[in-house]
């Protein structure tokens, strides 16, 4: 997995230099960190770049229900899941 890289600017680029942080964001796949006094205040991200975070952030959220699941030992052998899964989709063509 790739490192997102991060640039830090003062906030006063961000009106003074948004095309070029934006295309920074964009092209070079990059998190601009924006600052105020000197203190981290927002970060911006291309939206594409974005999308990919966002997803990855659902997937793992999914991932780690389903940890919590086999843990406390909600889970169902494969053979049940599947007829279940055949049974529901049957159903749904005859409706």
């Amino acid at each position: 997995m790739q490192t997102l890289q991060e640039r830090i600017r003062p906030s006063a680029d961000l009106r003074n230099h948004y095309s070029e942080i934006s295309k920074q964001c964009r092209e070079g796949r990059e998190a601009v960190i924006i600052t105020v006094n000197g203190r981290g205040d927002t970060v911006s991200l291309g939206y594409e770049e974005y999308n990919r975070m966002k997803a990855r952030i659902e997937l793992l959220e999914i991932l780690a229900e389903a940890e919590e699941d086999v843990r406390v030992g909600r889970v169902a052998p494969m053979k049940d899941t599947f007829s279940n899964l055949r049974a529901i989709l049957k159903e749904k063509r005859n409706e």
